[in-house]
């Protein structure tokens, strides 16, 4: 197996971790503040939260990981874009960890509240907190989307994986910052994750079990 080909591998394999790391971790802190009494129960279940947030930093190690993973196949193609990939991981990273912060201040803020006479105002606050790690997740979805366009380009130009699965690659990227678009304005927009998802399933598979399809000149 030459260094490509265990590139494209590894990064098959950390799409999957990064997928698993967000969605348990996801779920975990969802659990307790997707809950209308979230403030009296967070600080109860501080350690539920904390390994939630420890997972979703997983995720955006990996995340970052898969790009550098792919730098050396994309550079082959296109420098600028394969940095630029780098680049934007990276964006999608930080943002997602500022969102992560968000589940650790509403613990520290269920403390507040248990000992508050008055706890209107911490629920505002909480309010505020839950938003902001919302907006920050959305965007970091944005970064992604927008910007692995490019990447797709570079997969169906240079034919690095079947054609058919870059074109799905469009497709769910180009959903996936619709969703981000449509979830910052206030809507629903949660069915448009769908095609992206899957790309981001088979996308690794594929990559795991064929890798890729180098340049031409390339080997």
């Amino acid at each position: 197996m030459d260094t490509y080909r265990k590139s494209a591998a590894f990064a098959g394999v950390l799409f999957l971790v990064a997928t698993a790391a967000y969605m348990s971790g996801n779920a975990l802190i969802e659990s307790i503040l997707g809950a209308s009494d979230y403030l009296e129960r967070a600080a109860d279940y501080q350690s539920r939260i904390v390994l939630g947030v420890v997972l979703e930093f997983i995720n955006s190690v990996s995340v970052v990981g898969i790009a550098i993973a792919l730098f050396p196949i994309l550079k082959l193609c296109n420098e600028k874009i394969a940095l630029g990939y780098v680049g934007f991981r990276v964006i999608e990273a930080v943002l997602l960890l500022v969102g992560s912060v968000g589940p650790l201040l509403l613990v520290a803020l269920s403390r507040e509240y248990a000992a508050a006479d008055v706890s209107s105002d911490l629920h505002v606050l909480g309010t505020l907190i839950k938003e902001g790690s919302t907006y920050a997740f959305q965007l970091g979805m944005l970064a992604l989307g927008v910007y692995s366009l490019f990447f797709c380009y570079l997969l169906y130009r240079f034919r690095l994986v079947p054609r058919v699965l870059s074109v799905l690659g469009f497709i769910g990227y180009a959903a996936l910052s619709a969703s981000a678009i449509t979830e910052l304005m206030g809507h629903d927009g949660m069915l448009l994750y769908i095609p992206g998802a899957v790309f981001e399933l088979a996308l690794p598979l594929w990559l795991m079990i064929k890798g890729v399809k180098l340049p031409e000149g390339a080997r």
